[in-house]
This record gives structure tokens, C-alpha cells and sequence, in this order.
């Protein structure tokens, strides 16, 4: 949290700038780094700790940010955990940002971040001779050239390395098993940004993302066989170009119209999992192309109340499936082929805002409907087999999301805060599953409340809660198990057909800010 500078949600009205998912976009920005002092936070927890550290390489024209954190609570267990019959047994998570700025001129700027995060958990049973560990993660970095051409334009070119990994570890005596899985992308970015007039903001553009998706690799051996299913990494590229121009037509209206071209394909080498065809390197397998249209508009009634309504096509071409059988969190990431289809999605949003008191209070309420089409799942009577194709697994089917939410918040006074409510659904259709029949998405939360409310008890003291509440996840509940010939059968209901207990929870805060000193200069 300590290297974030700012983070926006976008909910509906993706821009055309964003591409490659359906859903909404979440835009995190970094710190750049103190480039005139030196300075050193951090905290110390009972779970965690976290230490930040930012300052001028040469002052006024180059700065440097490192953020870490790490948790520890097993760590301190050890010694009661040392005395059980899981010795060596252990969970923690850390991650690291870094932040590099240069100032070449007064109009080149020079930016280089990375972060890496990292899960372990390792797991130990000397009463079992059982082990097993779980190291999973995720590494970036990005490399920023900002040129500023005149007072009217500037241009953004990024060259961005993205790895996610899982890794499962295991083993009991002299039988051991390992998995790997992961996704890698290579992404050039140019963005130009372009001011012709007061009253529009033109952005142009084009991306580049090189793919590789490492399936279910898996090795096992009983000291003396070992077995592996030879799965080979699958490759794939994704070009896009858009163009958006966010035009003020007069103080009451504004227009945000944007279109994005893609061109996505999957590349050898690749070999065929049913019939053997195989491809080389320079052979395409598949490839698809998508135009995707964005409209927003906003319409001012007066300095209090505005009417907002959006129009978003989307289409995502590498995907996320994930297994609800399976405890592990070891979701795959497939890419579009002849049999996967590019998944798509067109959503409609529209909503009323109005500030009240001086703008003391704001309040929304707005209205959404998302059709999904081509969306994955596995079929009814998949079994965990990681020696099968997986796509040969899969089905296909179409969804909807709807809803409507409402926003009230208060800016100043003694209590601040906000409340919001959403009111949602969300399902899925396969002629394959349910017998057709629709069915709650393992999303689908009817109910969402959150309450965020801080109240001033003088000029060092604060009083907070935190109040959330959401209704239970959706699941396939087992509703026989019996034995064939000493093995076990599992009868399963209806897809979703059963929902876990509603979640509330409730934080309370006392907080006491001390005086604050003047600042020194350490440099």
C-alpha cells in the first residue's frame, strides 16, 4: 500500500485504451519517489511489517522507491508448531516494489518499476511421512518512455514483462509428485495523447502482447518410474489499435466515443492433442479478429445532478478457468483456439448522480445489464486428470450480469463516509450442464453492503467502522456418497444448486495521531 500513488475503478464504460478482459478495470498508479529528500516508513505488526524507502538519486532529476513487506505469524509459531507432528510446516507471503525515475530534459522522462510477490506454504506430517509445498506468484516489470512533443500532446512508450507461476510439491516416502503451470507476456505499448482544442482530449494508440501458457505440466515418480505428460507450452499474440476522443459539446454535454481493432492468433510450435496435426513455429493454428466499440455519455442538468449511460464491447482471447472441485489455487490459463472461442462481452450501464448541501453529500444509483457469450466451464463429468487435454474437457454456453447500485456518500464534518448497495445477478447457461437449464455463476452474490463511516472526536483522536455484508458463494453440494467394489462414488446435486452462509463483518477503529513535527532534510 505504502508505493501506491492511486487506484481508479472503472466499473462500466471500459475506454478504449483497455482491452484483453470483460470486466471492469482496476488502474493503479506508482509513487515516482521523493526527488528532493531522502525519507524511511514503515510499520511493525503482530501478522506482517512492511518498511518503505524513497529518495533523490540526483536531486530534482532522478528518484528512487523501494516498498516491502512481508508476514510472519507462522514464523513465530515455529516453536510450538516444532513440537507437534507438523515440524516444518509453515505459510507466509511477501512482495517487493521498486521505482525508478529519470529526468532527462524538460521533456523526456525515463520510468522503471518491477514487482514481485510471492505465496510459499509448505506442509509437513511425520505421522504420515506426508509433504507438500506451494510456491505461487506473480513478477512484473515495466519499462516508460514519457516524450512531451508540445503543450498539446505527449507520448507513452512501455515495454512490460509479466510471469505468473504455480508450483505444487509432493510426496510421501518414495513417491513424489510435482506440477507447474504459469503464463508469460511480453507487452508493447504506445500511447499518444493529444489536446487539438479546449474541448477535446484525443487518445490514439497501439498494443503488442506475445503469450506463453504453460499448461498442467506434471511429474511423478515412485523411486523407481517416473512418469511425465509431456505437455509443451502453447503461444499466441494479441495486436490491437484504437482511437478515442472525449469531446465537450457543451457545458451540459459530453461525449466519450472510442473504437478498438484486434487481431489475435495462436502460433506453433503446437501439436494437436486429438488428431496429431502438428504446426511449426511460423504456422498459425487459429486466429480470430474483433472490433470493439465504446460510447459514454454524460449529460449535466445542472451543478448538482447529472444522467451517465455507457455502451462497452469486449473480447478476451486468453482464459481464466478455474476448477471448483479442486482446493488447490491452481486456475489455469488457456489461450483461444480452433475449439475455445474468444470469449465476448457487451454491457449497458446507466445512471442518475446528485450532490446535495454544497456538495456535501453525493449519491448515485445506476443500472447495468452484461451479455456473455462463449463463456468455459468443464463439463458434468469431469474428473481431475492431468494426463487429459484439457480442452477436450470444456463446454460452452453464455451468461448474463445485472443489477443495480446504489451510492451515498458524505465529504466533510465531524462523521465522513459512505454506504453502498448493490442488488445483482449473475448466470450461466450450457446446453451441456443443468440440462440446459440456467444456473447462479460461482460469482453471483445477490446482496452487497458496505458501511464506511470516521468520526472526528477532536484534532488527534478518530473513531471508525467498517461494516460489510454479502451473500454466500454458490456451489454443487454432494448429495449421495457410496461404495462400488470398494470405491468411492460421489453423486452431485444441480450446478450451484446450494449457497454457503451470508458473510457479514464488522471492524471497529480507534485511532490517535500524535503532533506531527517539521520535516528534516537528510539529504
Amino acid at each position: 500500500p505504502d508505493a501506491i500513488k492511486n487506484t481508479t475503478l472503472i466499473k462500466g464504460g471500459m475506454q478504449a485504451n483497455f482491452g484483453g478482459r470483460l470486466s471492469s478495470v482496476i488502474d493503479i498508479s506508482m509513487k515516482e519517489g521523493n526527488n528532493r529528500h531522502y525519507s524511511l516508513k514503515g510499520g511493525i505488526g503482530w501478522i506482517a511489517s512492511r518498511l518503505t524507502a524513497e529518495g533523490p538519486l540526483a536531486k530534482g532529476k532522478s528518484s528512487f522507491l523501494v516498498s516491502a513487506r512481508r508476514t510472519y505469524l507462522l514464523d513465530l509459531a515455529q516453536p510450538f508448531i516444532q513440537e507437534t507432528n507438523f515440524a516444518g510446516t509453515n505459510y507466509f507471503f511477501y512482495d517487493l516494489n521498486t521505482k525508478l525515475n529519470f529526468r532527462f530534459s524538460d521533456k523526456d522522462r525515463l520510468f522503471f518499476s518491477t514487482y514481485f510477490g510471492r505465496d510459499v506454504l509448505s506442509f509437513k506430517s511425520s505421522e504420515r511421512g506426508v509433504s507438500f509445498g506451494l510456491p505461487y506468484g506473480n513478477a512484473t516489470a515495466t519499462l516508460r518512455w514519457n516524450h512531451l512533443f508540445g503543450p498539446r500532446s505527449f507520448l507513452n512508450t512501455s515495454l512490460i514483462y509479466n510471469d505468473y507461476d504455480f508450483g505444487f510439491e509432493g510426496g510421501q516416502g518414495e513417491w513424489d509428485f510435482n506440477l507447474s503451470s504459469g503464463v508469460k507476456d511480453w507487452n508493447f505499448k504506445m500511447d499518444l495523447d493529444y489536446f487539438p482544442g479546449t474541448s477535446h482530449e484525443v487518445k490514439l494508440g497501439l498494443n503488442a502482447i506475445y503469450h506463453t501458457l504453460t499448461p498442467n505440466v506434471t511429474r511423478a515418480s515412485n523411486g523407481e518410474t517416473t512418469f511425465t505428460n509431456g505437455f509443451e507450452p502453447r503461444y499466441a499474440g494479441e495486436f490491437a489499435i484504437y482511437a478515442q476522443d472525449q469531446w465537450e459539446i457543451s457545458p451540459a454535454i459530453s461525449i466519450h466515443a472510442g473504437l478498438r481493432m484486434v487481431y489475435f492468433a495462436q502460433f506453433g510450435p503446437f501439436t494437436e492433442g486429438v488428431t496429431g496435426e502438428k504446426y511449426d513455429q511460423s504456422d498459425i493454428v487459429a486466429d480470430y479478429t474483433a472490433v470493439e466499440p465504446r460510447f459514454n455519455m454524460r449529460w449535466r442538468f445542472n451543478e448538482n445532478s447529472s444522467f451517465k449511460a455507457s455502451f462497452t464491447r469486449a473480447n478476451q482471447f486468453v482464459h481464466l478457468v478455474s476448477n471448483s472441485s479442486s482446493t488447490l489455487p491452481g486456475d489455469i490459463w488457456v489461450s483461444s483456439s480452433r475449439r475455445v472461442k474468444p470469449q465476448q462481452g457487451t454491457q449497458y450501464a446507466a445512471g442518475y448522480f446528485r450532490n446535495f448541501a454544497n456538495n456535501n453529500w453525493e449519491s448515485s444509483v445506476e443500472l447495468y445489464y452484461r451479455d456473455l457469450k462463449n463463456q468455459i466451464d468443464y463439463r458434468e463429468t469431469y474428473q481431475n486428470d492431468l494426463t487429459a487435454e484439457l480442452e477436450q474437457e470444456f463446454v460452452f454456453g453464455s451468461g448474463r450480469a445485472y443489477g443495480a447500485e446504489f451510492f451515498m456518500k458524505k465529504n466533510r464534518g465531524d462523521l465522513t463516509g459512505w454506504l453502498g448497495y448493490t442488488l445483482s445477478k449473475t448466470d450461466r447457461q450450457f446446453e451441456d450442464i443443468n440440462q440446459g437449464q440456467r444456473f447462479p455463476a460461482r460469482y453471483d452474490r445477490r446482496h452487497d453492503v458496505s458501511l464506511v463511516l470516521n468520526y472526528s472526536l477532536g484534532s488527534k483522536w478518530d473513531l471508525g467502522t467498517t461494516f460489510v455484508f454479502g451473500s454466500g458463494q454458490a456451489f454443487t453440494p454432494v448429495e449421495r456418497l457410496y461404495f462400488i467394489d470398494r470405491n468411492l462414488v460421489q453423486e452431485y446435486g444441480e450446478r450451484n444448486s446450494a449457497r454457503l452462509n451470508d458473510y457479514h463483518r464488522l471492524d471497529l477503529s480507534l485511532i490517535y495521531t500524535p503532533g506531527v513535527g517539521k520535516e528534516k532534510d537528510f539529504s
